[in-house]
């Protein structure tokens, strides 16, 4: 069964139409597209796909498999629950737009069937999640530059893996689809280390991570629900069609990411900057579960991928609402919300439980199944490493739900949230109890039906609820000592001035380079233009009494016309 439209057609269509046909109706519509792509990738086939001819190179725009089909579900809800939260938070009509757009190229990144599908939308999504940064202005604009040029180091970097490997293997094709090479993943030596630094800025690895802190906090609470999810995951998906067999290195890198990440977030206070730090340390358990291939392992992987969109949205859109409602961004500024914020608060701990791994809740499912997999194979530094991670990820949101909700007095009247913004609340944190059961994520997740790995025995239930344990009792250890921490650098502290003076510099020499150049190309034209002018008079300057001898100044111009070539033919050649 071939599909007749790829799913991020109508999407893509929804955000062109949006800002024309009027600001309701275009966000109904928006609803309507991205919910339409539910039912539509569950239903087509697994197999189903897609050939074109794109930029010359067989290629496959629609290629449907367990892993695509999983992204595309997660994509359609969140797209779908994120467009009805931006109507019901104001958010304007360009805005949104810019979020269909980059809901629909990360669909039409993730359903390619070829590296070349998957990475000419690579760039256009980094266009328009540039672009939804951007559209808030004020500090969002400087940070949107520096996203940008992230992404820009991303895509080039990835771009070179992708033709390395076509330089090996003759094709862009995944292994799988109909013509397509017999071994998966990247070829040769070079291309995968390229494509794993390519992908790991994409993904957040530590040290390639500080975009994510820099530029989330800074646009439309609204927008960072939709950059939260889909970038990240994006390259966690792009990592596993790179190295479908796993990899040690990047088993260790996921384990660093999870305890980085969760450290960092502890020791903010800027609400979205905490959340922000959290994408990164729940990436690292995808990355790590990729590394460590394996039914299991993979699994766990795409499950957490799955039960990420749905409680990482989810609390970008509970702290949202508590911007919308008290214009406060830092914890100190706000507490006791819950009392008059009760339908946020229910969803936001929902979301904590989720995300920290708490049983009966969705993180408690893939999580349990990636560090299972560590420990399975006896890779008993990483399973501690994995568990430090969890740790600090529950010691991380019973500050954020102490001090935001439980905690001390807001002053001043707060509203909840409207109803459009509980609807979309209250249908991700019911999606993150159902998948709460393992039959429920297991009917999603690839290779889910093959699984025989039992969730709910006692090992388990301990770790879930010991991960809990500790992180209360590290709360009420550190609680006084977080209250004095203040604004905590990061690596870009380091390398933003670096880069910036670096580039100044470059820029400064190359233009006093060429200004130099000019400057002996016109004294050159001079002197030429009064030789043909006037060749008695120049001679008489340029020859001395005895006959022989040049001035001093005309040799100088001779030297510099002769140095000004040869920098002019380096610079062309």
């Amino acid at each position: 069964m071939d599909p007749v439209v790829p799913p991020f057609v109508p999407v893509l269509l929804a955000a062109v139409l949006l800002p024309v046909v009027g600001r309701r109706a275009g966000h109904a519509f928006g609803v309507l597209a991205t919910a339409a792509v539910v039912p539509y990738v569950w239903l087509v086939p697994e197999g189903a796909y897609f050939p074109v001819q794109l930029f010359g190179f067989d290629a496959y725009l629609f290629y449907v498999d367990a892993f695509s089909q999983m992204m595309g579900l997660a994509m359609g809800i969140i797209g779908a629950a994120g467009t009805l939260y931006s109507y019901a938070s104001e958010a304007d009509a360009y805005q949104t737009a810019f979020a269909l757009g980059y809901v629909g190229t990360s669909l039409g990144a993730v359903f390619g069937g070829d590296w070349l599908t998957l990475i000419f939308f690579w760039e256009l999504m980094a266009v328009t999640s540039t672009l939804l940064v951007w559209h808030h202005g004020g500090l969002a604009v400087r940070a949107g530059f520096r996203y940008a040029l992230a992404h820009g180091i991303s895509g080039t970097l990835l771009l070179a893996a992708i033709v390395w490997h076509f330089v090996e293997t003759g094709t862009f094709l995944f292994a799988g689809v109909p013509g397509g090479p017999a071994t998966a993943g990247m070829a040769g030596s070079v291309a995968p280390l390229l494509a794993v630094l390519g992908i790991g800025v994409n993904g957040g690895f530590v040290g390639l991570h500080a975009w994510i802190p820099d530029t989330y906090p800074r646009p439309h609470f609204a927008a960072s629900v939709f950059l939260s999810v889909f970038t990240t995951k994006t390259a966690v998906y792009g990592m596993f069609r790179a190295f479908p067999d796993g990899h040690l290195a990047v088993a260790y890198m996921g384990g660093a990411m999870a305890v980085f990440g969760a450290t960092m977030a502890l020791l903010q206070n800027d609400m979205r900057r905490l959340l922000s730090y959290h994408i990164q340390s729940q990436a690292g358990y995808m990355v790590a579960g990729v590394g460590l291939s394996g039914t299991l392992a993979t699994a766990g992987a795409f499950g957490h991928v799955f039960n990420n969109f749905l409680y990482k949205s989810l609390l970008f859109m509970c702290v949202g609402v508590v911007i919308y409602r008290t214009g406060e961004e830092s914890l100190k500024k706000v507490g006791g919300l819950a009392r008059k914020m009760p339908v946020t608060a229910l969803a936001f701990f929902v979301a904590a439980f989720s995300i920290a791994g708490f049983p009966g809740f969705n993180g408690f499912v893939s999580k349990g199944m990636v560090i299972g997999a560590a420990h399975y194979k006896h890779l008993d530094v990483l399973w501690y490493v994995l568990l430090a991670g969890g740790v600090g990820t529950a010691l991380s949101f019973i500050k954020l739900g102490y001090h935001a909700f439980l905690h001390g007095e807001y002053d001043g009247e707060v509203r909840d949230a409207n109803w459009g913004q509980g609807a979309a609340m209250l249908s991700v944190a019911a999606l993150c109890v159902l998948f709460g059961y393992p039959a429920a994520m297991y009917a999603v997740i690839p290779g889910g039906a093959e699984l025989d790995f039992v969730v709910f025995t006692v090992g388990h239930l301990q770790e879930g609820f010991g991960l809990v344990g500790l992180g209360l009792v590290g709360f009420a250890l550190l609680k006084k000592p977080l209250k004095k921490v203040g604004r905590v650098p990061d690596v870009d502290r380091a390398y933003n001035p670096l880069t910036f003076y670096a580039t100044r510099y470059v820029v400064v020499g190359v233009t006093e380079l060429y200004a130099a150049v000019d400057r002996v190309v016109v004294r050159a034209a001079d002197a030429t233009a009064a030789v043909v002018t006037a060749p008695g008079a120049a001679a008489g300057r340029l020859v001395g009494e005895d006959g022989v001898s040049l001035r001093a100044d005309t040799s100088a111009s001779i030297l510099l016309v002769v140095v000004a070539v040869a920098v002019a033919l380096v610079l062309v050649l």
